[in-house]
């Protein structure tokens, strides 16, 4: 009896463990089969949706080849940019790309890939503006909520910024914009790729010469899902060796 007791005690030990070893693997993603992205589609040319309403960009389309790679199905769920974050960092998406730059306050609550490309924020005034890179902390300053753009203007100026008073943060940087065209602000503080979008699509706007600052893009992860991070790390190190990454940028922003 206790012979059979035992034997039936290590077949539910083994199935309990197998089971364990299903349910970790299953761990990695939210949904078996799928990887699911979160973004913020209004950040051209990363993320934006074309005039179907279909997702196109930069990072939708290295999202697409990261996926195949991994033989995953792509789905996309499109939301603020702040929320994006949140979404993968609390594991509701299985990662985010929205233009995402590494800082080391993010890193203390999720995990990142390696960096696929460089973002170089700049500054967007009207025609004719006295803005200069050297008064910004005497003028209103616009920017996009939850960015590292807001982040570090708002900060205080003994740590480089402008202080909070002087940044007035919006849902997304074409609001930002269209503040800056209403007067409403007398700059805007973004990622160079949008800027150019966004001065080629409003007239009497212009950039600043020069970066205001440069930093990393990397897609984000919640901050114990380091397994999937590094499945994606092997896709993304394939695609920026045979060029498909550096192809993609390519076709988004054209060499001056």
């Amino acid at each position: 009896m206790k012979k059979i007791l035992a034997l039936i005690f290590a077949t539910l030990m083994i199935v309990s463990m197998f089971a364990g070893c299903q349910e970790e693997e299953r761990g990695m993603l939210k949904e078996e089969g799928k990887l699911i992205m979160s973004t913020n589609a209004a950040f051209p040319p990363y993320e934006m949706t074309d005039d179907s309403g279909n997702f196109i960009g930069i990072d939708v389309e290295i999202a697409q080849a990261i996926a195949d790679k991994l033989g995953l199905e792509l789905e996309i769920q499109d939301m603020g940019f702040t929320a994006a974050l949140e979404a993968a960092q609390n594991g509701k998406t299985d990662m985010v790309m929205a233009g995402v730059s590494v800082t080391d306050e993010r890193k203390k609550v999720m995990c990142f890939s390696d960096s696929y490309a460089t973002g170089i924020q700049v500054v967007i005034v009207k025609e004719g503006s006295d803005v200069t890179m050297d008064n910004l902390g005497e003028k209103k300053i616009g920017t996009q909520m939850g960015t590292t753009g807001y982040l570090y203007a708002s900060d205080t100026p003994e740590n480089g910024g402008y202080g909070e008073d002087s940044v007035t943060a919006y849902e997304n940087g074409m609001t930002a914009v269209k503040a800056l065209l209403n007067g409403q602000v007398d700059c805007v503080i973004i990622d160079s790729a949008p800027a150019q979008e966004y001065v080629a699509a409003n007239e009497g706007l212009t950039i600043l010469e020069g970066s205001w600052v440069e930093e990393q893009y990397a897609i984000g992860f919640a901050k114990d899902n380091t397994e999937l991070r590094d499945k994606v790390n092997e896709a993304l190190a394939e695609l920026i060796e045979d060029g498909t990454v550096q192809s993609i940028i390519d076709k988004y922003i054209k060499a001056e």
